[in-house]
């Protein structure tokens, strides 16, 4: 018996959310004394491989084949299940990114397993049960499912769980699955915006809304971002007046964020915008109107207009980074 984690990689590189996943994978291993084996499919060094066992892989499994050089979602989904199979894997772990919450149910099916998607905190195991939390109701609740089948799936939101080292000297093993679906689908090539900080994975967000008057006025917004490291977002108003393009939009209906700090600029926080981003640990909020909704749920806010106030942000994060 053991646990598998799924390691996703964009362009043979880990990002955050996956030593986040790792750490929560080794912990659920531990819980149920045994070991934690991750799964890695793409061309990725074998210097980021090894580091994977700075948190408690002892073994990585890595798919080289330029079969899976591009992600497809049901390939990818089958060579996870098959290495589940052979490892004797009883719990699978992967992060509820974009491509994951594609991949958890496919998973889940193949193996005939329970799925928990989106979990937040660690879960409760007892005896052959394990009780998982998740959001629900757009982040308004929460849910206790509880897995009883002899296999179960879960995925990680972003986010939700700190880094945890526990350092072992992780063995690489280059794996071929034994039997995996037929690729239909042939990605030729895929083109990233390397210049931005992925909004999902983003630990910062700073967001717009129609207080900026205007696209032509979007500068300052991004480059507080810039200053901050942060991913830039807007409110679903901005988005439909086509001052930003739609895969910036966050809320109910749109990308739901848990950032460590979102910054809300010009928003004056709809119910179905708060949905969106009401999971974040730290929420700023700058506006004119001092009974806008969005300050009933901020950690901070700033009662001013933005084009003072933000200027003004931004030379003191320059200061302060400067100093």
């Amino acid at each position: 018996m053991s646990v598998l984690v799924y390691v996703e990689n964009t362009g043979g590189e880990f990002k955050k959310s996956v030593y986040e996943v790792v750490s929560y994978a080794k912990a659920i291993a531990d819980s149920l004394n045994t070991n934690l084996t991750a799964l890695s499919i793409g061309s990725v060094d074998s210097s980021n491989l090894e580091r994977l066992g700075q948190y408690g892989a002892s073994k990585v499994l890595n798919v080289r084949s330029e079969q899976f050089k591009s992600f497809v979602n049901h390939a990818y989904a089958s060579v996870i299940a098959s290495a589940a199979k052979e490892q004797d894997a009883k719990v699978v772990v992967l992060s509820n990114s974009f491509s994951g919450k594609g991949l958890a149910p496919r998973i889940a099916a193949k193996l005939e397993a329970a799925l928990a998607s989106g979990a937040v905190e660690l879960p409760v195991i007892n005896d052959d049960a394990i009780t998982v939390k998740r959001s629900a109701f757009s982040g308004k609740a929460f849910a206790f499912l509880e897995m009883k089948s002899a296999i179960k799936v879960i995925s990680l939101t972003p986010n939700s769980f700190e880094l945890r080292k526990n350092e072992v000297e992780a063995e690489i093993v280059d794996y071929s699955p034994e039997k995996t679906d037929t690729l239909e689908t042939i990605i030729k090539d895929i083109v990233r915006a390397t210049d931005k900080v992925s909004l999902a994975d983003a630990e910062i967000v700073v967001s717009g809304g129609r207080g900026l008057k205007g696209p032509e006025n979007w500068g300052m917004i991004e480059e507080l971002a810039e200053v901050l490291g942060a991913a830039t977002a807007c409110s679903k108003p901005v988005s439909d007046a086509d001052w930003r393009p739609h895969e910036e939009h966050v809320g109910q209906t749109g990308i739901v964020v848990r950032p460590n700090l979102y910054i809300a600029i010009g928003i004056s926080g709809a119910i179905q915008h708060l949905a969106g981003v009401s999971s974040s640990k730290t929420i700023v909020v700058i506006n004119t109107d001092p009974d806008a909704p969005f300050f009933k749920v901020a950690d901070y806010g700033i009662v001013g207009d933005a084009f003072e106030v933000v200027p003004k942000l931004i030379e003191a994060v320059k200061s302060y980074k400067a100093g």
